[in-house]
């Protein structure tokens, strides 16, 4: 199995997205990432532009097995789809493959019946089927006269009190087929032009377009009889949100996710650094060099 890692810089320049502490941080995360699974998935694959290129295998020294410099199709891109380089990264992938987010550290292998599922991610997460990001997407893109893709629609019409989305802090699986629809559609879905005029209507939800949009993708192919993807469906290192945020469960899964407002802790940032400087005191270095400069 391959382990896909992607940085798109536009958004980390423009500090979208969830913000670590401070570049250092961000910077040391990268190196506990990825020589955390790289140990146990050496086909390492980095999907990046010419700047991410730069800073993270020039400069900083990260080593991976391939390269792809394919997110500077998106130097035009608006930044505040910072999810848009982990889609490109999903559907550029011709084996299978676990893609991992930076704030991801895989310090133990992923059990077999992850590893063999069609699609894996790290749990299932579930929200209102009323919330207001999904039903403002929806408002926004029927004034606009533009339709939004049968997959969605399908979903968000099912007479059920909870949508379910796919936390994607680690995603990828065996049917790499599905996964690149899944990630080519979800991209357009962003980047056409001519739903420009709904997405300035509404809020751009990241993570609706990545972990929302996957699980109606699942869903409605899983059954569907004439669907080349029927059969498909969704395997999770977790079984529950509770689940993945239990530090007992992470532990014995060899997992470890830092959400949201962890990547600013003062406490998350002094182990790393404490850790890094342990296990690779020159990179540590470099990262303090570099982080000093942006």
């Amino acid at each position: 199995m391959r382990a896909v890692w992607s940085f798109w810089s536009r958004p980390f320049l423009a500090q979208k997205g969830w913000a670590w502490r401070t570049p250092l941080h961000h910077l040391l995360a990268w190196g506990l990432s990825v020589g955390a699974a790289s140990r146990h998935y050496p086909d390492t694959l980095l999907v990046t532009d010419r700047y991410g290129k730069g800073l993270l295998v020039d400069t900083l020294g990260l080593s991976f097995a391939n390269v792809s410099t394919e997110l500077e199709r998106l130097r035009e891109a608006d930044p505040d789809w910072w999810a848009l380089g982990k889609l490109i990264a999903y559907g550029m992938q011709d084996r299978p493959f676990v893609h991992i987010d930076t704030d991801a550290f895989l310090w133990k292998p992923l059990p077999p019946e992850v590893v063999e599922a069609p699609v894996f991610a790290q749990c299932p997460e579930y929200f209102p089927r009323l919330q207001r990001r999904t039903l403002d997407i929806e408002r926004s893109f029927r004034n606009s006269s533009t339709q939004l893709p049968m997959e969605w629609r399908w979903a968000v019409s099912r007479d059920d009190d909870f949508i379910r989305e796919e936390n994607c802090g680690i995603i990828g699986g065996n049917r790499v087929d599905f996964l690149r629809y899944y990630a080519e559609t979800a991209a357009d879905l962003a980047l056409r032009p001519e739903h420009a005029r709904a997405w300035s209507g509404c809020a751009k939800s990241n993570t609706v377009i990545e972990q929302f949009f996957l699980a109606a993708c699942v869903d409605f192919y899983r059954f569907h009889p004439d669907s080349p993807y029927r059969g498909v469906r969704t395997r999770y290192l977790f079984p529950s949100w509770d689940d993945a945020s239990n530090p007992t469960n992470a532990t014995r899964a060899g997992f470890t996710h830092l959400l949201g407002d962890a990547k600013s802790h003062p406490l998350v940032g002094r182990r790393m650094e404490a850790r890094v400087r342990r296990e690779d005191h020159a990179y540590f270095r470099r990262c303090e060099n570099v982080a000093a400069r942006i």
